[in-house]
């Protein structure tokens, strides 16, 4: 089986270029031989490719940005998946499309449930909810991968900019009102890995089982204010450089920016823990994991 592995640079793709080669030959281009944004490119370069499962957790994340830049954001988060879609439902061959909580409008206190109606915010959130639409109208195989808050001890992402700000700053000022679940990359690789097994490396057949949406996050909820906090703390512990005294709690309004955040990012994942057949790891345990390697090396 051939699988097909787009964004390997980023925090979701590398760690899964490490952990897909357990389910077949795992091919994972370049932007200079696969570019997202170059949409009709995509057949033809899928038809030389000739793959037999994609797994596509490539995106445009710079949810600011694509306010001021919403074609590029729609061609890498709608149409692109839109034609990977179209390409694979000829084939049968199972799309594995990686989405974000930023599809829903954030009220209220309640986790979202996969089937609960979207309202995205921002241009972000309305790209991604596109490249959802465009996998369920072509009509094949797909699981769509819902999560939240997305983190590495690499990259460019919160975890990296907390440690920076703690070690420059005598003290920061941190959002409090927003409500999610941080998700290590390495939690969302040790997942999909442990659902593979259990279907026996068949992509098609978890699909079918998840009902083609599924909301892969670290489970229990915290602020990005907390979140910090915990960070600063483990890196105090760990020995490693931290300059900031205090850490202050602020709402979303005093910090404005040019997308509007959910403040409710909270995901149901009752659908993966059946599938598991155990909870999901504890968000405070994939950290204590990142912060373990940073500290190493």
């Amino acid at each position: 089986m051939r699988i097909l592995l787009t964004g390997k640079t980023g925090q979701v793709g590398g760690v899964l270029a490490a952990k897909l080669g357990e389910f077949g030959e795992v091919y994972a281009p370049g932007r200079d031989l696969l570019d997202l944004a170059d949409v009709a490119s995509i057949p033809g370069k899928l038809d030389v490719i000739a793959p037999d499962v994609i797994v596509n957790p490539a995106a445009y994340t710079a949810v600011d940005r694509a306010e001021d830049e919403p074609e590029q954001a729609f061609f890498v988060n709608g149409e692109a998946p839109a034609a990977i879609a179209r390409w694979a439902a000829a084939r049968k061959a199972p799309v594995l499309h990686f989405s974000t909580d930023y599809v829903f409008g954030g009220g209220g206190e309640r986790p979202w449930r996969e089937d609960d109606a979207t309202a995205p915010l921002s241009v972000y959130g309305i790209s991604k909810l596109k490249g959802e639409q465009a996998l369920r109208a072509a009509g094949g195989p797909h699981l769509i991968v819902r999560t939240s808050w997305v983190y590495h001890r690499t990259g460019t992402n919160f975890l990296r900019t907390i440690t920076r700000l703690a070690a420059e700053r005598d003290g920061l000022r941190i959002v409090a009102d927003q409500i999610g679940a941080p998700t290590s990359a390495a939690i969302i690789g040790a997942t999909l890995t442990d659902l593979l097994r259990k279907f026996g490396g068949d992509f098609s057949a978890l699909a079918a089982a998840a009902g083609s949406t599924l909301h892969l996050a670290a489970s229990g909820t915290t602020s990005w204010h907390d979140f910090a906090t915990a960070i600063v703390a483990g890196l105090k512990a760990r020995g490693r450089p931290v300059r900031a005294t205090s850490i202050v709690a602020i709402k979303t309004a005093e910090f404005p920016t040019r997308a509007v955040r959910p403040l409710n990012s909270r995901l149901d994942l009752s659908r993966i823990s059946a599938l598991l057949g155990r909870p999901m790891p504890s968000w405070q345990s994939g950290l204590e994991l990142e912060l373990d390697q940073i500290a190493a090396s």
